[in-house]
């Protein structure tokens, strides 16, 4: 049987009876202090970034609901272990329970397990694949703690070429004619999303920056501009508005190829980066401390949106962004973008590197770990700002 992954931090629910086949399983899989019995030990390890095993028959969806939910707000994810092998013991409450049990979850790949929001499903149906079976811990896509940089992180770029080119180079980056980049020794760029939309040139930066991220010298996190623009590559509706048009008008010229390859690349992005230990945090719109390093719809959202208030907009007519920056006390540097500042703003352990580029203003990096920025000026102003670039108080000119 080929191995079963699942994620470095997750709750893993065991399902199935008797006592004992779970108990066996779980001494052969897991460490005696990532077995758990009830939802309050389990909440406790999850919130210290643990993975963490609920041990119980879990027969019933009521029974498994509170482990779902406990997911949820831990915002990691909940995937199901269903031991499930042939019956041999002739006791009749062994029998009811393993007939409730099949009839709960339903047919082969267990398909009520994923309507109650478990993740994931594996059901192993008998003595051999119990005994044969390797649990393989995958870390999460934004795990990159192994990656200890130096780091030059860029902020929204929104199709600006020749500024990204002008910024590489002032970083000590060598791009070829054919858009071929050469990183400084040991340097690695990462961008904070929004590479498209609104400027001259989405289908030139986002080559480059797919030649980067291929290569090695670059990693980039997903902006909300570069999920709209692959919703609209994969097919589904979206409103073909906030620059979203110029960047499919621009697409259109290229080979088909190059557009399934878009596609392909934006889906593979993070949500975010966790970078250097933890120390060091990239996100499109920023990630408070609870979020980090963690994988659910929430930190999704957060990631790429902000946070926003859920009704009401702006006298601009959009969404009102409030500033998570201002009461944000985590350990980690968070860079960011999302929200166009005058220049780069440095709040609490924050720094926002969005200095709107497209707008006519600025395109902005930070270098880690020496916590300098870099900027080139915008060679025009591409399209108007919806709102007012926010103002950089004097206390938040520096790191």
């Amino acid at each position: 049987m080929p191995d079963l992954e699942i994620p470095a931090l997750c709750l893993v629910l065991l399902i199935g009876v008797p006592d004992d086949l779970r108990a066996d399983f779980a001494r052969r899989h897991f460490a005696p202090e990532e077995v758990q019995t009830s939802l309050e030990g389990a909440s406790e390890r999850l919130s210290r970034g643990l993975l963490t095993v609920l041990d119980a028959p879990h027969l019933r969806a009521l029974e498994r609901a509170g482990a779902a939910q406990l997911a949820r707000d831990q915002n990691v994810q909940a995937v199901a272990l269903v031991l499930d092998p042939p019956l041999t013991s002739s006791d009749m409450q062994t029998r009811q329970d393993v007939a409730d049990l099949h009839r709960e979850l339903g047919g082969h790949d267990s398909p009520g397990l994923r309507v109650e929001g478990f993740r994931a499903a594996h059901r192993l149906r008998s003595r051999a694949e119990l005994d044969s079976v390797q649990l393989r811990r995958v870390p999460l896509k934004p795990d990159r703690r192994g990656l200890h940089g130096p780091f030059d992180l860029i902020g929204d770029v929104h199709g600006c070429l020749t500024e990204l080119l002008s910024l590489l180079s002032g970083l000590g980056y060598t791009v070829s004619g054919a858009l071929e980049v050469t990183a400084p020794a040991g340097r690695t760029a990462a961008f904070l999303g929004d590479l498209g939309d609104r400027g001259p040139d989405t289908p030139g930066v986002l080559r480059l920056v797919m030649g980067m991220v291929q290569s090695g010298t670059a990693l980039c996190v997903q902006g909300n501009h570069d999920a709209k623009l692959l919703r609209a590559l994969q097919g589904h509706p979206v409103r073909v508005t906030h620059g979203l048009e110029v960047s499919l008008e621009q697409l259109s010229y290229e080979p088909p190829e190059f557009g399934g390859a878009v596609r392909d690349f934006l889906a593979a992005l993070p949500h975010h980066l966790l970078l250097d230990d933890g120390r060091l945090v990239a996100a499109h719109a920023g990630l408070p401390a609870h979020l980090q390093g963690r994988d659910s719809g929430r930190v999704w959202s957060f990631a790429l949106y902000g946070d926003v208030e859920r009704q009401g907009h702006d006298e601009n007519g959009l969404p009102i962004r409030r500033d998570w920056a201002a009461t944000y006390h985590g350990p980690a540097l968070v860079a960011y973008g999302h929200t166009p500042v005058q220049q780069p703003r440095w709040k609490n352990r924050t720094v926002n590197l969005d200095t709107g580029c497209v707008f006519g203003g600025q395109l902005s990096a930070l270098r880690y770990p020496e916590l300098s920025t870099v900027s080139v000026p915008a060679q025009a102003a591409y399209r108007e700002a919806g709102r007012a670039l926010m103002e950089v108080g004097p206390e938040e000119r520096g790191a």
